[in-house]
């Protein structure tokens, strides 16, 4: 089959190839959704011959250097290295940083020379595992389930994640039509336990759907508890969510939420470090949390343990200079000890949307101010207040007794007093001075009602 030119639909560059090897191809007569190409069998080289060597990948009519921004080569080569090597290994960051995805593909492989501090057997289990690494069909699968691999240098690559040094990540697997990048830059994390109480349930929900509704991106593990509540409250008010998870993109996990998953790929976004078949592991728990914090602007916990994967989420948003914040519970309640331990550090109390809002957000943002309900006495002149205050509710008051407990003269009691019965606190019986009684409940009051006293608020405000 005749190599198609390398300006065309279906280019095929020469990628990690040595000199003198071959290339392969695309077979033409076969399609992928969206008018993709699929790899020719033909094409296909032995497992020792390592990455797919003199392969392209799918176009969709222009290159994917002009479409992204990444040349195929690299592209490639992170995507070999996201089954390669584990998330967050910072030496295998440094060098990345120092040589190159596509060097250190090779050096890592055998083809090159090995990378600094690589011990032999780290670079035998490289090897290992390079024997099955195809790129290519990765890249295929992601294409097939409506995704993508994006890259450092991506139009959509959030800039956020490379506050996080060697342990950025090497690339991410993407579900969904959004951009990530334009969604990363107001969103926020609501993380917590996954044996919630209801009480956390309720709370998280509260949350998700609060911050949807003003604009934020809600972002979680999409796991059991806190985060599948979190996320059902964002999508329930019509908000966008985004799913970090520990597995490949197309391994919905837990198994129990992958209707959930399969909405917030429609709806919203999943993405992950690690490559489509990928399951999860305990380590990659915890590494995906720094995802999570690196990503948001701030990071809210909801119901945590002392030793909670949330909590290594907030502590590394911390680390990164973002936002943290904590939902109070009871303090008999383990479930909230870790939150409390996280609030009697450098995390801020918030109770719902509005406050994680007016901290998070900009100028402006401000959580409407809380008070107590407004007493009718709260409202009078401070001398009239002691004049009140002198009044016995035992019987009736003589002027010159409440002029004497106020600390006023009998003229100014006397005075005050009428105030008082204008405004209908007090009634005057000949020359004693009583206290209103409440309005008995027969007289057609509500219970909990305050006692009919005409509109004295309303008055006093004039």
């Amino acid at each position: 089959m005749p190599t198609p030119s390398a300006g065309g639909r279906g280019a095929v560059p020469a990628l990690f190839s040595e000199p003198g090897q071959g290339q392969g191809g695309w077979d033409e007569g076969q399609a992928l959704p969206e008018g993709r190409g699929v790899p020719d069998e033909r094409g296909t080289p032995d497992e020792g011959q390592g990455l797919l060597e003199g392969r392209g990948v799918p176009d969709e009519g222009r290159g994917l250097t002009e479409r992204r921004g990444v040349p195929d080569e690299e592209r490639l080569a992170r995507a070999a290295l996201t089954r390669l090597v584990e998330p967050g290994e910072e030496a295998v960051g440094r060098w990345l940083r120092r040589m190159g995805p596509v060097a250190l593909w090779r050096a890592l492989t055998g083809k090159g020379k090995p990378p600094p501090g690589a011990t032999g057997e780290r670079l035998a289990g490289c090897a290992l595992r390079a024997a099955g690494v195809d790129p290519v069909t990765d890249l295929a699968l992601i294409a097939r389930c409506g995704g993508r691999f994006i890259c450092p240098g991506d139009l959509d690559w959030p800039g956020q994640l490379d506050d996080l040094g060697d342990a950025r990540p090497v690339g991410l697997w993407v579900r969904g039509r959004a951009d990530l990048r334009m969604w990363a830059l107001r969103s926020v994390a609501v993380v917590g336990a996954r044996a919630c109480s209801d009480y956390g349930a309720h709370v998280a929900a509260s949350l998700g759907a609060g911050l949807a509704e003003r604009g934020w991106v809600v972002v979680s593990g999409a796991a059991h508890g806190v985060d599948g509540a979190a996320h059902r409250g964002a999508l329930a008010a019509g908000g966008a969510t985004i799913a970090v998870l520990a597995s490949g993109v197309d391994v919905p996990y837990p198994r129990a939420h992958a209707e959930l998953i399969e909405r917030m790929a429609e709806q919203g976004l999943v993405l992950a470090e690690l490559p489509p078949g990928a399951h999860p592991t305990r380590p990659r728990f915890v590494l995906r949390n720094r995802v999570i914090a690196a990503l948001t602007r701030g990071t809210v916990v909801v119901e945590a343990q002392y030793r909670s994967g949330s909590l290594v989420t907030a502590r590394r948003a911390q680390q990164l200079g973002r936002s943290t914040m904590g939902v109070p519970g009871p303090v008999t309640s383990g479930l909230s000890a870790g939150v409390h331990e996280l609030l009697r550090g450098e995390a801020v109390l918030v109770t719902d949307a509005a406050e994680v809002a007016e901290l998070i957000g900009g100028i402006g943002d401000l959580a409407p101010e809380r008070r107590g309900p407004l007493v009718e006495r709260d409202l009078l002149d401070p001398v009239t207040a002691r004049v009140l205050e002198a009044l016995s509710a035992r019987g009736g008051n003589h002027l010159r007794d409440v002029a004497r407990e106020s600390g006023t003269g009998c003229d100014e009691a006397l005075g005050r007093l009428h105030e008082l019965l204008a405004l209908g606190f007090v009634e005057r019986h000949g020359d004693r001075w009583e206290l209103v009684s409440p309005v008995r409940r027969s007289d057609g009051a509500r219970r909990g009602d305050p006692p009919n006293r005409g509109n004295r608020v309303k008055g006093l405000r004039r």
